[in-house]
């Protein structure tokens, strides 16, 4: 039988077990002692292993290999953007099918990613590393701000800072001490930002799906509102030319398997579309539920299909996909559990249940009328439910 062992230090992937033992395989979880008692697929999970803390990388190390003592795994799965490293290093370790560490950069280190993506003629902001100052004080010189300041680690908004004038980037590099080599600078580009989500097998794009966020996710993280995707048409101008582009950033980074999410800008300035950043995961956000609703296919499920296979030797094949269009609101609520009982139109195929946030997913075959839902909803949801925290540098659980 073959053994995957899925590893997570947060709650999620819930389909991605469940196909997988659907698959035939026998299903492992690591994940922390803090969440133990989430609601896991427990029918879907042979056994269960709790650590501490999956951040300690020699801990995992050590963990995972005495565990081989009495276990013949065959895959190792990062479910959640912060294992992906850990894994990466256990595959290795192990010497595992996958992606090892060096390669993981590609999907995981935005410094990595843009200067890949840069040397292979992809359109980036104009961007820096944090190493060397004469480079950044050229970088200044020659980039007019404002600019953003990234960690090249964190997932979605996570810890970015807008930096309006120079004075202030070298008031936060003393604050930053010795972690400040973990960014990197860039550009400031407006624009309309936009993610492409893929499912690859053998080097081939077997789906991508084209989604438009309404308001960037960093303005969302860091000024409040409400944060909204809808599918765009795939014949249309935009949806084509990034399907494109995601091909092209997929090729040149190397992805040969598995499910990525990609991030682009399309600049107000030029109408040209640039790459920021992409992830070899499913999206979050409930972006994958968005994805299930409008094209029936889920790629965490999917995502557990290819692993499989892979441990197996099979070969992989999509199910069809059907063609709808689908919207997706969410929303940090001020009740502890929002009441959504008025928004009863028949377009809504799902609501999110979760303390202290809103969230709804409507479908239709019409464009408009998703559209139309959304701009609704969003005006609904600022006055029924919004809440504002400031953004994090560090995840929580």
């Amino acid at each position: 039988m073959t053994t995957l062992l899925a590893i997570s230090s947060y709650f999620k992937g819930e389909a991605f077990l469940q196909q997988a033992k659907r698959e035939g395989c026998q299903v492992l979880l690591l994940t922390e002692e803090k969440i133990a008692t989430e609601n896991w697929p427990r029918e879907s999970i042979d056994e269960v292993f709790l650590m501490p803390d999956l951040s300690k990388t020699q801990d995992v190390i050590n963990a995972v290999s005495y565990l081989c003592r009495s276990q013949k795994i065959d895959q190792i799965i990062a479910l959640d953007e912060y294992d992906i490293e850990n894994v990466a290093t256990l595959r290795e370790h192990l010497r595992l099918p996958g992606m090892g560490q060096s390669h993981t950069r590609y999907f995981r280190d935005k410094l990595a990613m843009r200067m890949k993506a840069d040397e292979k003629g992809i359109l980036v902001p104009s961007f820096t590393s944090v190493f060397n100052y004469d480079r950044l004080r050229e970088f200044m010189s020659q980039v007019s701000p404002p600019w953003v300041l990234k960690p090249r680690t964190e997932a979605g908004a996570m810890g970015i800072k807008k930096i309006e004038e120079s004075e202030q980037l070298w008031r936060l590099f003393d604050e930053l001490g010795d972690r400040q080599s973990g960014f990197l600078l860039e550009q400031f580009v407006p624009g309309d930002v936009y993610h492409v989500d893929s499912i690859i097998w053998n080097n081939t794009i077997q789906f991508a799906t084209v989604q438009k966020y309404g308001q960037p996710p960093m303005t969302v993280a860091h000024g409040g509102g409400v944060f909204t995707s809808r599918t765009l048409p795939p014949g249309s101008e935009d949806a084509v030319a990034l399907k494109a582009l995601n091909a092209h950033v997929i090729g040149a980074l190397g992805m040969e398997r598995g499910v990525t999410h990609a991030e682009f800008i399309k600049a107000h300035a030029d109408g040209q579309l640039y790459f920021l950043e992409i992830a070899g995961r499913v999206g979050g956000a409930h972006l994958s539920d968005l994805i299930e609703a409008s094209t029936g296919i889920n790629p965490w499920a999917e995502w557990a299909r290819i692993e499989t296979a892979v441990a197996k030797g099979e070969q992989y094949q999509l199910p069809p996909i059907q063609q709808r269009y689908g919207g997706l609101l969410v929303s940090l609520a001020k009740q502890e559990h929002p009441d959504m009982s008025a928004y009863q139109d028949p377009e809504i195929v799902w609501r999110m249940n979760k303390k202290d946030h809103a969230g709804l997913i409507v479908a239709s075959d019409n464009p408009a009328r998703v559209e139309e839902l959304l701009n609704s909803y969003a005006e609904r949801f600022m006055v029924d439910f919004m809440a504002y925290a400031p953004p994090k540098d560090k995840p929580t659980h």
